[in-house]
């Protein structure tokens, strides 16, 4: 008998036994350790263990489905980190079980929406979700360079980059209101990356841009002033970045940002095989009104 319980009430070991299992036949391989699946899946991902669930079968684990909490662009929202199924019990209730109690956790923790990334091509998920009323709303490109030191380029003589740290790039998200930044690139989820370098860039005294980099080359933020940019700012902050760091492949992902994408495609990144559709689902909390008040 498959019985569910959150993931405070087992192991680590079974969690990320059910990871490894559902995972094992993934459109893309995934290999890592269990210290960095913890560090990495309830770290910067932002999955709880208290908002996540596993189903085992006697003490086999066969399916799991991480969640996370937090106000997302201004809505509390419950986000699927990752949700797999061992391959034997697909097609099973498993996953329907596992989903419903997502839900029900949204709802007991008044959550106004429910969130989730998907890869492009993986038809079968992206059916289950649509099903559990879950719709596209945005898609996420990938773009990499692999001759970074092609960009050199050197600022204006009036304007200066600095290393600034979380604080003071955070200073920036009042500029970016009206931008939708997907999860993985949000200062929630910068702030706790391991190594993570940012950049402000100043004239006078003012910061008029910044660039948040991880020294393997990953840009989660770039943002510059928009009565300055065209002016090859952006560029030169990603070149000195490069140049500081000895970065020799850069990457970068977005979504639905075409100022950005022009900028990309204007510095010859080349984008990636690989995409993703961001899926919201902001009617859930009408199936249950007795145990919250969406309005």
């Amino acid at each position: 008998m498959i019985r569910y319980q959150r993931c405070t009430e087992v192991n680590e070991d079974a969690v990320f036994q059910a990871f490894q299992i559902g995972f094992s036949d993934y459109i893309i391989k995934i290999e890592m350790t269990k210290d960095f699946f913890m560090k990495r899946f309830f770290g910067p991902e932002g999955n709880q263990l208290e908002y996540s669930v596993i189903a085992l079968d006697g003490d086999k684990p066969v399916g799991l489905n991480l969640g996370g909490i937090k106000v997302y662009e201004g809505i509390k929202t419950l986000r699927c980190g990752a949700l797999c199924i061992h391959p034997d019990y697909r097609g099973t209730e498993v996953g329907k079980k596992l989903f419903n109690l997502h839900k029900e956790i949204a709802i007991d923790n008044s959550c106004k929406q429910l969130f989730l990334e998907v890869i492009v091509g993986n038809d079968r998920a992206i059916n289950f979700y649509k099903k559990k009323g879950y719709e596209k709303v945005y898609d996420i490109d990938y773009y990499s360079h692999n001759n970074p030191s092609e960009l050199n380029t050197a600022l204006p003589d009036d304007l200066r980059i600095e290393k600034i740290d979380m604080d003071a790039l955070r200073t920036l998200s009042h500029e970016v209101q009206d931008i939708h930044i997907n999860w993985q690139n949000d200062f929630d989820y910068i702030s706790q990356i391991d190594g993570q370098v940012h950049y402000g860039i100043f004239k006078d005294e003012k910061l008029i841009g910044g660039l948040s980099i991880h020294p393997k080359g990953k840009i989660s933020f770039l943002w510059i002033n928009s009565e300055l940019r065209n002016q090859g700012i952006g560029r030169g902050i990603i070149s000195h970045a490069v140049k500081e760091l000895k970065i020799e492949r850069l990457a970068i992902n977005f979504s639905n940002n075409a100022k950005l994408l022009g900028f990309v495609k204007r510095l010859n990144f080349t984008k990636d095989s690989i995409s993703q559709y961001e899926m919201y689902n902001a009617t859930f909390c009408r199936l249950d009104v007795d145990k919250m008040n969406c309005n």
